[in-house]
């Protein structure tokens, strides 16, 4: 076995290694060994079976493990004669060349190492910014809504019919050719009307009712209805009219104050005043920071450090970018692809610059954080995901679950650490 190891730069090193047939033979045979020990084959007493019969049954199969046996000995001995750490190899190699001759194997593949970075005076790369501010009609907006949506309904004082924005409390049974269907009956139902929660026209024909009124409205199923049994039908509802609450007085008073505030008893006006101009401002920082501060930091940072990338790390990148514009393509656009070299290299090459920066911004941010002791602990990532998910209104364990299952969780930790790491670095973090 012939093998020769040259680093190509500080990331890559080229492995060239001829195989003969006598080294891979010997891996056969080794392997063959080890089986014939515990295989049972019928008319051999276990463990006393021939070698050359396993050779015979699993031919191919000790085919493949010989060679990958001898690829694992071209990495071992190329680590060896250039000193590498098994820690310090990133990512599989990269097989340039594999071509089988009458003397053997010949081959070329890459091992790619972790990058060497020393990174030094970041901090005055730190873009320049100002702090947001909240103005008084902003923090009175927020505060209206606020009242707006936490206001309680209360039961009428008047006797009047129902109207927009009410809050009806009725019983309603629904039939489609005189016969009742599933889920459309239900008793004391509270529905405020003009949300939109029914099927068009329905609750616009529910205004003008009375408490204790019962009424036959009709009304249509969209014809893309989730309910297949369902879409376009004509349906006839029979809803009677419990009672109409209306939402009272809209104001920061102290019993709003512990609806907003539960579990502060020394709340105040002040505080929920002081509590809103913080979730603006909080929100204006987020925002200053993923649209502006944060990809100006990147692209800085980037620009400021040369080192050496994998190349089967960057090979990744394009790969991901190459499906991504995939994913966007027309069937016209993918079928210009198909089966084009060519056409397939160009794309990949166009890529190509944006993937290594990506790549470089990566390893910059792994090195900075290191250094600057940065760390996310995996319940901290679990916890942002079971906010994430109860915010947006998804079951939690479920979305833990689905990044679980597809190996996505480190990614989601390496962008906390990056935020975690950037908000340092521009001041946030204070």
């Amino acid at each position: 076995m012939n093998i020769t190891a040259v680093k190509s730069d500080t990331a890559n090193v080229l492995v060239t290694a001829k195989i003969e047939n006598a080294d891979i033979e010997k891996n056969i045979n080794k392997i063959a060994k080890q089986l014939a020990k515990t295989q049972s084959v019928d008319g051999f007493r276990k463990g006393k079976v021939p070698v050359a019969i396993i050779k015979k049954m699993y031919g191919e199969k000790l085919q493949q493990e010989a060679e990958s046996d001898v690829v694992s000995e071209i990495m071992k001995k190329a680590q060896d004669e250039l000193n590498i750490k098994s820690e310090d190899i990133v990512g599989e190699p990269i097989f340039k060349k594999y071509e089988k001759t009458d003397n053997g194997i010949d081959i070329e593949l890459e091992i790619s190492l972790k990058p060497t970075i020393e990174a030094e005076g970041y901090e005055k790369l730190a873009p320049s910014f100002d702090e947001p501010t909240v103005e008084e009609k902003e923090l009175q907006e927020r505060i209206d809504e606020l009242l707006e949506n936490n206001t309680p309904y209360k039961k009428l004082q008047e006797d009047r019919p129902l109207a927009k924005d009410d809050q009806a409390n009725f019983d309603f049974v629904g039939k489609i050719d005189g016969v009742e269907f599933d889920g459309g009956s239900a008793e004391e139902f509270e529905l405020v009307i003009g949300s939109g929660q029914f099927i068009g026209g329905f609750e616009d024909k529910m205004i003008g009712m009375n408490a204790g009124e019962t009424k036959d409205i009709i009304v249509t199923f969209p014809e893309d209805y989730q309910s297949k049994d369902l879409a376009g039908k004509e349906a006839v509802f029979t809803v009677t009219l419990n009672s109409i609450k209306a939402k009272g007085e809209a104001k920061l008073d102290e019993d709003m104050v512990k609806r907003l505030l539960p579990g502060k008893d020394d709340a105040t006006v002040d505080t929920v005043k002081e509590q809103v101009k913080e979730q603006i401002k909080s929100e204006k920082v987020a925002k200053l920071y993923n649209e502006e501060l944060k990809p100006k930091l990147i692209e800085a940072l980037v620009a400021e450090y040369e080192f050496d990338l994998p190349n089967n790390i960057v090979e990744q990148e394009i790969d991901a970018q190459v499906n991504q514009k995939a994913q966007t393509m027309s069937e016209e656009e993918l079928a210009e692809y198909k089966d084009n070299n060519e056409k397939i290299d160009e794309l990949r090459e166009s890529l190509r610059e944006d993937a290594r920066n990506s790549v470089k911004a990566t390893f910059l941010v792994d090195a900075i954080a290191r250094k600057e002791k940065i760390i996310v602990e995996d319940q901290e990532v679990t916890q942002t995901i079971y906010y994430e998910a109860i915010m947006s209104g998804q079951e939690p364990q479920q979305v833990v679950d689905y990044y679980k299952e597809n190996n996505l969780l480190p990614a989601i930790k390496m962008g906390m650490i990056e935020d975690k790491l950037f908000s340092k670095i521009l001041g946030l973090d204070k």
